[in-house]
């Protein structure tokens, strides 16, 4: 799975990071920073809540 974040809806809600803190960093501004975009092993269930969480649904995912 590879989650991307459209940064032109993101408003930094920071829900993502809530739901999934090891595939979700903040930056300083509270915006996602994503360090790979393929979804560690085990890290999918958080990423589908992060998804799910989003009030901007900036986050998608791909198979």
């Amino acid at each position: 799975m590879r989650v991307d974040v459209d940064m032109t809806k993101c408003q930094a809600y920071g829900l993502c990071a809530e739901e999934a803190p090891e595939v979700f960093e903040l930056d300083e501004w509270g915006y996602p920073v994503i360090a790979d975009h393929d979804v560690p092993e085990g890290q999918g269930p958080g990423v589908l809540r992060a998804v799910a969480a989003c009030p901007a649904q900036a986050i998608k995912t791909t198979d």
